[in-house]
């Protein structure tokens, strides 16, 4: 590949994942105009249109969309061999770029930026939170951080948080007008506060006790989103919700919040920081692997934990279905 066409090829890249221009400008740190011409000239020579532009907007045609999903993986390999070379330096340094789902982003990652940053000041890390998995490999990241259950068999995990439960919870208001619910079934009877995920799946009610696994059918007047609204509803009185307990431990303790259906607590194997085997870590991904193997520690975790095995496999938990991983691989 000459050094023009590996300027287009970074230029649509750029622009294809920002979906606009100027943002694509500013990470390459190039012209407007620049990665403008970049792009006619990458189009004129393929003789295919690659976007869709408006004074608003930028997306993909079908030959883009097809050029990316082949780009990323590319792009990707090459970043990683040029972050090799930081291993001949003192410090780690680079692009780190991390995918976590919502509740590694307020519970773990977001508690420890600061020392993380202070400790490793040439790095620059590119945190990006979805609700949804992600393929770290295609989509250019170094490293997730997700559920056990959800991570491909092919990687290399870390424990990096406690197991997860999830809990039925209600305002005490809530519960003075209508009964607690005392086994699943009873869920039909109560306006449920459900939650949408990305792909306009409703979150499903999955219950546990002992070897019985139940998944519930609710209704209420109130789906959501947004997990900050789900909690704001469940404090105002509006029904009940099935919330990850860490999000509303406080609520709990403090007696905002009641939870219900105790016994039947699902438990999952909690979140797991995972990169691909197939790659040679850069100095980066290592330095955030010590991290967090020295945080997990502290906290009384064993980063070489196995995921959980005992809930449902059809649990739903972004997505609707997951692969439960067998043994694999831990970093030294």
């Amino acid at each position: 590949m000459r050094g023009t066409e590996f300027t287009e090829m970074s230029a649509f890249a750029a622009v294809a994942e920002h979906r606009s221009f100027a943002k694509a400008a500013n990470k390459l740190g190039v012209a407007r105009s620049t990665l403008s011409q970049n792009l006619r000239s990458l189009e004129d020579r393929l003789g295919v249109r690659l976007l869709n532009r408006t004074t608003r907007s930028v997306s993909l045609t079908q030959a883009g969309e097809r050029l990316l999903t082949r780009l990323r993986p590319v792009l990707a390999e090459l970043a990683a061999a040029t972050g090799d070379l930081d291993g001949f330096r003192k410090r780690p340094s680079g692009l780190l770029r991390v995918v976590v789902q919502p509740p590694v982003a307020s519970l773990l990652m977001g508690p420890l930026l600061g020392r993380f940053l202070e400790e490793y000041p040439d790095i620059t890390l590119d945190l990006s939170v979805v609700r949804m998995p992600t393929d770290i490999v295609s989509a250019g990241f170094d490293a997730g951080i997700r559920f056990g259950e959800q991570v491909d068999r092919d990687m290399i995990a870390m424990r990096v948080m406690n197991e997860a439960r999830f809990v039925v919870v209600a305002a005490p208001k809530y519960l003075a007008r209508h009964p607690a619910p005392k086994t699943p079934a009873d869920l039909q009877h109560h306006n449920c506060i459900r939650s949408m995920l990305p792909n306009g799946t409703v979150f499903g009610w999955e219950f546990q006790k002992k070897d019985r696994r139940v998944h519930a059918k609710v209704n209420g007047t109130l789906i959501v989103d947004d997990i900050d609204l789900s909690i704001q509803a469940v404090l105002g009185g509006v029904g009940l919700a099935y919330l990850l307990h860490d999000y509303i431990a406080a609520d709990i303790a403090r007696g905002r919040l009641v939870p219900v259906l105790e016994d039947w607590t699902p438990r999952l194997s909690g979140f797991f920081l995972y990169y691909s085997s197939r790659r040679q870590m850069t100095p980066a991904l290592r330095a955030l692997v010590d991290f967090l193997k020295v945080e997990t520690k502290r906290r009384g975790i064993s980063p070489t934990a196995a995921p959980s095995t005992r809930i449902s496999r059809n649990y739903v938990l972004l997505p609707r279905r997951f692969k439960t991983p067998a043994p694999r691989r831990t970093p030294s």
